[in-house]
């Protein structure tokens, strides 16, 4: 098994956060929001899926140039966005991203902390999460805070990448995902790969926070996904 080797935290530098944003995420994200929209209908939160008096307020944890966001209020859902981001390079390309989808009225971008945020205890209906766990050193730390200001009864909804056994695996999937991209953003995927985190590693921290290992599970060959309702 390979062991973790971490990544940088924050991604902000301008040539990152283009080439992450030039990459074709399309149709990942799709599959993000009709997965989590799937797992929402099954919970009380389905009835205020289209309730235009009371949107779902939804947090986006480390939502890089929002598209996870943009993705979501495209669909026939009714909700507020707070996407947020510690790198500043990331969040200009997301608010021009919410801009030019027409959604800056739904969508607010935030520079903020994962690990630390300033938000209540439950302030939000669903916390939604793509690919931030594989850049945070501590994982503990931001699911601690998504799992804090989750109200009681909401949607904690998680995905990110799964850690290959070998160097063999590593290649054979940058070539298979990232195999049309420019240089640099293969290496960032290859990058996040070796920094992402094991499907027992995941089970191993939330744990720690009363979610049952069954919430996690293996999604495709290359995800883990987290669904819970708190």
């Amino acid at each position: 098994m390979l062991t973790r080797r971490l990544e940088a935290e924050v991604m902000d530098s301008p040539d990152a956060a283009r080439d992450y944003d030039a990459m074709d995420h399309g149709a990942v994200n799709r599959v993000f929001v009709d997965d989590c929209l799937a797992f929402c209908l099954d919970t009380p939160l389905s009835a205020r899926l289209t309730d235009l008096d009371q949107p779902l307020s939804v947090l986006d944890s480390g939502t890089g140039t929002a598209q996870i966001p943009i993705e979501l209020c495209r669909r026939t859902v009714t909700c507020r966005v707070t996407a947020i981001d510690l790198a500043a390079e990331m969040l200009k390309l997301a608010e021009s991203n919410i801009a030019h989808a027409g959604l800056s009225d739904v969508i607010r971008a935030e520079f903020i902390d994962a690990k630390q945020m300033p938000y209540a205890d439950g302030a939000f209906d669903a916390v939604l999460s793509n690919s931030i766990v594989h850049h945070i050193p501590e994982p503990r730390a931001v699911f601690a805070e998504m799992l804090r200001v989750l109200r009681p009864g909401g949607v904690l909804f998680i995905r990110d990448l799964l850690r290959p056994s070998t160097m063999d695996d590593v290649d054979r999937l940058v070539a298979t995902y990232a195999g049309q991209e420019n240089k640099h953003s293969r290496q960032m995927f290859r990058d996040s790969l070796r920094a992402a985190l094991t499907l027992s590693e995941v089970r191993d921290v939330v744990r720690n926070f009363g979610v049952p290992a069954t919430a996690v599970t293996q999604t495709s060959d290359r995800h883990w996904t987290l669904s819970w309702q708190k």
